[in-house]
């Protein structure tokens, strides 16, 4: 299962994402629910970096399947609805496949 942990503000809005754990969603290497998250979480991040100056941490373990993402200051309109677009597109997932292949949770920061 991938866990999804959302970090959020007081005020609802996010500031980060952690993912760890693998779907095991049909066999290896063609489990498309974690291909789904991989592919949303990296675009995120990229499209973070790449149209925006907001600054970031990130880190990945393919191995692991783990992936976290944190905004290092106060994130802007663009990347805050980059993070509203990833978050929506893993609820689709989960409402789609279920909730024994991704769990999705918030935490206040």
């Amino acid at each position: 299962m991938i866990r999804v942990t959302v970090f959020q503000d007081s005020g609802g809005q996010a500031e980060g994402i952690a993912c760890v754990g693998h779907a095991g969603y049909g066999q290896e290497g063609t489990d498309i629910v974690c291909a789904a998250v991989s592919a949303l979480v990296l675009n995120m991040a990229n499209s973070v970096e790449r149209f925006t100056d907001d600054g970031f941490e990130g880190q990945e373990d393919e191995e692991a399947g783990s992936f976290t993402f944190r905004f290092t200051g106060k994130a802007s309109v663009e990347s805050r609805l980059l993070m509203d677009s990833l978050i929506l597109g893993l609820s689709n997932i989960r409402e789609a496949y279920g909730e024994e292949y991704i769990a999705i949770n918030v935490k206040e920061v």
